[in-house]
């Protein structure tokens, strides 16, 4: 699996990073893992998965992590993650 996280603001890439996870596992536990990695690697908190946020990651393999998903407070407008390609 390939998962591409990007941290926008005023509709602009600040960065990006890409995720590749071919170990045997569950789709879940890759996405997590991955999220994990993006938001070590951007020095981010791990941001919290509200109702919206599954639902829309279920329906396009791919989600935005707004201020709300966050404690802390974020310089960025969202933060996307999306499955670029699965095993």
């Amino acid at each position: 699996m390939r998962t591409w996280g990007k941290v926008i603001k005023d509709n602009r890439i600040l960065k990006d990073i890409v995720i590749e996870n071919y170990e045997d596992d569950t789709r879940t536990h890759k996405v997590f893992s991955a999220l994990d990695s993006i938001c070590r690697e951007f020095d981010l908190s791990v941001p919290i998965w509200l109702d919206a946020t599954v639902a829309e990651f279920r329906r396009h393999a791919k989600c935005r992590f707004y201020a709300d998903n966050f404690i802390e407070e974020t310089e960025f407008d969202y933060l996307e993650l999306q499955v670029l390609e699965e095993d």
